[in-house]
């Protein structure tokens, strides 16, 4: 078979799938506002039992990464995230999915050299990154 790149190009299109962009969007919604819905019960439950916004948020943020972590290592985060997509990222959840998931793929490699070496192997770079910028937004906002 002998094609242009044109004719190349027109073919992978005809064969390409078409990307359900709405469908996509309306599930990482539900699933990112649902995140948040518990999250905000859970602080509101928190303040109800006399914390104060603080202790709250705190207790907020423990809840959620302890959830996180027990859905993933029941795989059940990870159904949640092929429905939900990108709604699963919401920042404390997913970074917990983050450092959980890659643990549990190598706790057969042993406690050390497996489970916690490589728990970090996707989130580490994130800390190390986040805490390099927020340095360096430090130095440039003490001297401005």
């Amino acid at each position: 078979m002998n094609m242009s790149k044109q004719d190349y190009q027109k073919y992978v299109q005809s064969k390409a799938q078409k990307s359900p962009i709405v469908k996509d969007t309306l599930c990482a919604f539900v699933i990112g506002g649902g995140i948040c819905v518990i999250g905000q019960a859970i602080m509101n439950l928190a303040l109800a039992q006399g914390l104060d916004k603080t202790d709250a948020g705190t207790v907020t943020t423990i809840c959620l990464v302890g959830l996180s972590a027990l859905l993933t290592g029941l795989n059940l985060y990870n159904k949640i995230a092929r429905f939900g997509g990108a709604g699963t990222l919401v920042p404390v959840t997913g970074f917990a999915n983050a450092v959980v998931s890659p643990a549990i793929d190598f706790k057969a490699e042993g406690f050390v050299t497996g489970m916690a070496a490589k728990m970090f192997l996707v989130a580490g770079p994130v800390l190390v990154f986040g805490t390099v910028a927020a340095a360096i937004y430090g130095v440039i906002l003490l001297l401005l």
